[in-house]
C-alpha cells in the first residue's frame, strides 16, 4: 500500500487559521506564496543563505524556505503582513520608513521580520558572536552597530542599505519595538543561528541600552 504524499494541515498565520491541502515537501515559503497568497515573505536565494523569506515561528526567526509547511503546524506562524496592528506600523516598520532602511525593498519584509526579533532577543539577554562578556551574570550587552550588524547579518540587502538598516534597528529599539515577554536563556543562543537566519529569543526592548 502506497504512503499518502500529501496531508490537509492547519496553520495559525497571523492569528487566523488555514486548513489547506499541501504536498509533503511543500515549504512554508511556497504554502505562503502560492497557496494563501501573502507575497509579502519573498523568495530570494531559495537555500536558507539570504534571508528574504524570514518569518517568526513561535516567535523565533526561521527562513521560510527551508521550513516544511507540515513541520509548522500548530506553530503560531508571523509574516510581515501581521506585525502591524490595523493602521498603525509596527515601530520597526515605522523606523525603516523614517531612516530609509531599504532601497528596492525586495529584502525589507524579511529584514523587518528579522529586526523585530534581533531586538526581543537581545533585550533578552541573549549575547552575539562579538559580545565582549557572555556570561548570563554580565546582564545584557549594550546594542551597538556593530551587535546589530552581526545578529542581522542573515540577511543580505543586495542594494546596501546596511547603514539605514542598522539605524533603524537602533531607533526601534530605542522606542521598545518588542512586546512580548522575556524567555528564559538556553544553550545555544542566537549568534550560532544568526547566519542562516533563525535565532531563539523573546523579551522587552524598553530599556534596552542603544549604542549607535
Amino acid at each position: 500500500m502506497a504512503l499518502s504524499t500529501s496531508s490537509a494541515i492547519t496553520l495559525n498565520i497571523n492569528g487566523e487559521k488555514h486548513t489547506l491541502p499541501v504536498d509533503h515537501r511543500t515549504t512554508l515559503l511556497d504554502a505562503l506564496r502560492e497557496h494563501l497568497d501573502l507575497t509579502g515573505t519573498k523568495k530570494g536565494c531559495d537555500h536558507g543563505q539570504c534571508g528574504a523569506c524570514t518569518v517568526l515561528l513561535d516567535g523565533r526567526r526561521a527562513v521560510a524556505c527551508l521550513q516544511l509547511a507540515v513541520a509548522a503546524e500548530g506553530r503560531v506562524i508571523t509574516t510581515i503582513e501581521g506585525v502591524a496592528e490595523g493602521e498603525r506600523l509596527h515601530p520597526v516598520q515605522q523606523a525603516f520608513l523614517d531612516l530609509d532602511g531599504y532601497q528596492c525593498g525586495y529584502c525589507t519584509p524579511g529584514q523587518i521580520c528579522s529586526a523585530i526579533a534581533v531586538i526581543e532577543e537581545h533585550a533578552a539577554g541573549w549575547p552575539s558572536a562579538v559580545s565582549a562578556d557572555v556570561r548570563p551574570e554580565a546582564g545584557v550587552p549594550p546594542l551597538t552597530a556593530e551587535e546589530i550588524r552581526e545578529r542581522m547579518c542573515g540577511n543580505l540587502c543586495r542594494c546596501g542599505a546596511y547603514v539605514s538598516i542598522v539605524q533603524a534597528v537602533a531607533q526601534a529599539a530605542q522606542a521598545g519595538a518588542a512586546t512580548a515577554p522575556p524567555g528564559p536563556r538556553q544553550g545555544g543562543g542566537p549568534s550560532a543561528a544568526a547566519g542562516t537566519g533563525e535565532a531563539d529569543g523573546a523579551g522587552n526592548a524598553g530599556d534596552a541600552e542603544v549604542t549607535v
